[in-house]
């Protein structure tokens, strides 16, 4: 994959999103986040088996590139930009499209985990990350349906 340019400050920014500056935009467009959904993937492989698992699979063990792509679809329209995910599967659903896996503290640990190692991987700092941080917690705490 061809390494794709962030936007970026420097980490003591105090950047907040706005419709014109969104962190869709700072991630590097369509490219750069979709480099992020790969470097988690990739950090989950490495990191958090368990939760690899959860996923389908491709014939090396890795999550495959289905889980991928459409992770990649949903950040971008998440993170600002194009509503591609929408287009191609309709509203998330969040909670419904994960409902079938039981989703307790330690999954969301290791995802967020996962995703604090992907955005280590593509230099995310400052403003834009810490605002980052703080919504995927949120979103994996979301996506809890089981105690322990």
């Amino acid at each position: 994959m061809k390494p794709v340019g962030l936007k970026l400050p420097d980490a003591d920014d105090d950047w907040i999103p706005h419709m014109e500056d969104m962190p869709f935009h700072r991630l590097g467009g369509e490219a750069g986040v979709r480099a992020l959904a790969e470097a988690f993937y990739d950090a989950m492989d490495a990191n958090e088996p368990e939760l690899a698992r959860l996923h389908e699979l491709d014939s090396n063990g890795r999550v495959g590139p289905g889980t991928r792509e459409r992770f990649g679809l949903f950040l971008i329209g998440w993170l600002g930009g194009p509503q591609h995910y929408m287009e191609k599967h309709g509203h998330p659903r969040l909670r419904m499209r994960h409902g079938h896996l039981p989703v307790n503290l330690a999954h969301r640990d290791a995802w967020v985990r996962s995703m604090q190692r992907a955005l280590d991987a593509r230099g995310v700092k400052g403003g834009v990350r810490r605002f980052l941080d703080q919504r995927f917690a949120e979103v994996a705490d979301f996506l809890r349906n089981t105690e322990g």
